[in-house]
């Protein structure tokens, strides 16, 4: 499977260390499969900088068969109390090597805080947010799971 990753700078050697915390799913490195969407990761570093990098990467198929992977397969309860607790800084679980499910854009945290502030259960929460575009990352947990599975390809200039 090829995953894309956008930064400021080229990723070939991608390190758990440098990882934000209140992220979607917590610390971690973050791919899409979506190359647009990785474009849209770059967009606020463009902005300030001027330039920013696509890293591109080939995840060993294996990996799901050996890896601890936490999947939440479309936005459910589940899903939204687990983005809620990490971007408001509780650790994710530890077991997990690779967590993945969809992305919390800005549009759709606007809705999750309107859910935390009150103004939505979260069964109206979901049903806003099933009509947002298709989206996806997988959030690697474990330095030894990328070290083992993720294979770095090239790393291209966004304007």
């Amino acid at each position: 499977m090829i995953l894309y990753h956008g930064s400021y700078t080229a990723v070939p050697k991608p390190g758990i260390a440098f990882s934000r915390i209140f992220l979607d799913f917590g610390a971690g490195f973050y791919t899409t499969p979506y190359k647009e969407q990785a474009k849209k990761w770059t967009d606020r570093i463009v902005s300030r900088r001027g330039i920013a990098y696509i890293s591109t990467y080939e995840l060993d198929d294996a990996a799901f068969e050996r890896l601890h992977v936490l999947e939440f397969d479309n936005y459910s309860k589940e899903w939204l109390m687990f983005v809620v607790n990490c971007r408001n800084g509780s650790a994710a679980p530890e077991e997990y090597d690779i967590i993945s499910g969809s992305v919390a854009n800005d549009k759709v945290f606007d809705t999750i805080e309107e859910y935390l502030n009150g103004y939505k259960t979260w069964t109206e929460t979901l049903g806003r947010l099933r009509y947002e575009k298709p989206n996806w990352q997988y959030c690697f947990k474990k330095q030894e799971a990328m070290d083992k599975h993720l294979r770095f390809i090239s790393a291209e200039v966004v304007k």
